[in-house]
């Protein structure tokens, strides 16, 4: 996933406007949107730490979608298994019953249309 789409997706999840993230990060409306279009592509990592914090997201996993990192794997050679931000967002975005039901219809929705 890109770091456009994650950030995009996480504060949709989160149920934010640009402007509560402008005002909780310092960072400008504008050039949030310019990062969640994929328009500005390599934001600095004070700027990354700001939205992880805000966000309540692991900081490494927004640097590795930057591009700073490299993805880690365990001395198996397999894929490390650590929550991507989005599901990080999803665990901790406190869903009421009925919003969890929906959201897992959601997906059943999206793998049932990929299949097509």
């Amino acid at each position: 996933m890109s770091l456009s789409k994650t950030l995009r997706e996480i504060r949709l999840v989160r149920g934010h406007s640009l402007r509560e993230v402008e005002d909780a990060t310092r960072i400008s409306n504008t050039y949030l949107s310019q990062l969640e279009r994929g328009d500005a592509s390599k934001p600095s990592p004070d700027k990354l730490q700001a939205l992880a914090e805000f966000y309540k997201v692991p900081y490494t996993d927004l640097m590795r979608e930057a591009g700073y990192l490299q993805k880690t794997e365990r001395a198996d050679g397999k894929p490390r298994l650590n929550p991507s931000a989005v599901q990080s967002a999803l665990m901790t975005a406190n869903l009421s019953p009925d919003e969890e039901e929906q959201v897992v219809k959601y997906i059943q929705f999206l793998r049932f249309n990929n299949k097509k």
